[in-house]
């Protein structure tokens, strides 16, 4: 495949997620968030806390207030950003709009606080996952994540929580605590769609006894490990630090067997959030003789 054909597909790909997760944005709001009468930040928020004082169309009202929040983006962020955001911005009140007589809704806050919060997160994740924005205050967050280093997630959280704070004003208390409660859920959700959080462990084991665990390693769950040479901080001798990813079942399986056969190797078992490689991003055996 040409370096053309590669780009061509990449970009088509990055649009699509962009669309796609901006639908989801577009039915948490009308399907949870409206209906609940949840201000769970950005525009979306303010959207809904003018739609409940004046009976204003979330859809345009987001749309009108996305305008000067592009232009910064643009200037902030980049040609190309600001072109997916361009997308995001108004796909988002247009299937808002398309969709503002759908049957289906939730009024109960608990429930549209919960589900809500993990689609727009599932959502928003995808949409990051693309480089691009929905507009809004979640292409300040992305500036603020620029500027600090803060993840997408976090940088979601304090932007929105501005706006949730100030939705007590026109809801009452208990709504403000759902919709903050509903940002914490969209937070989390977005870290987690975009580190690709899986069931895998990173397993560290510090042994003098190399040999063994490795055919462990390799006889028992079939994974691949590498070795670091290292020193006892305490007893001054020599070891070996030795790394394997593995998935939860395989990395539990393991576990029991290093409980029985070598209880005196330190293991240290961490969670992995994205593993690129063969056995996880590629295939096991690909290319490999068996």
């Amino acid at each position: 495949m040409s370096g053309i054909t590669k780009h061509i597909n990449k970009t088509v790909l990055s649009y699509a997620q962009i669309i796609f997760g901006a639908t989801l944005v577009a039915l948490s709001y009308n399907l949870f968030l409206l209906p609940s009468k949840l201000a769970a930040g950005g525009i979306s928020g303010i959207s809904t806390i003018l739609f409940e004082m004046y009976s204003l169309s979330p859809a345009y009202t987001q749309l009108l207030i996305n305008i000067p929040i592009f232009i910064i983006g643009w200037l902030t962020l980049g040609k190309d950003f600001s072109w997916k955001t361009l997308v995001g911005t108004f796909w988002v009140p247009f299937i808002i709009w398309a969709s503002a007589n759908i049957p289906y809704t939730i009024t109960n806050p608990i429930l549209g606080a919960i589900y809500g919060g993990i689609i727009l997160g599932i959502g928003l994740g995808i949409v990051y996952k693309g480089n691009g924005s929905t507009g809004g205050t979640a292409a300040i967050a992305q500036i603020v994540k620029k500027f600090t280093g803060l993840s997408s997630g976090y940088s979601q959280l304090i932007v929105d929580g501005f706006v949730v704070i100030s939705s007590i004003i026109v809801f009452n208390l208990e709504l403000t605590l759902f919709a903050l409660m509903c940002i914490y859920i969209t937070s989390k959700t977005i870290d987690i769609v975009q580190l690709q959080t899986s069931a895998t462990k990173l397993i560290l084991i510090i042994t003098e006894k190399e040999q063994h665990i490795q055919s462990l390693i390799r006889d028992e769950i079939d994974r691949g490990l590498t070795k670091v040479r290292s020193v006892g901080g305490y007893s001054h001798s020599d070891k070996t630090m030795i790394l394997c990813v593995a998935e939860q079942q395989e990395a539990f399986h393991l576990k029991k067997i290093l409980q029985r056969d070598e209880p005196d190797s330190f293991v240290i078992f961490i969670n992995a959030s994205e593993i690129l490689g063969r056995g996880f991003s590629l295939d096991k055996y690909y290319g490999q003789k068996l």
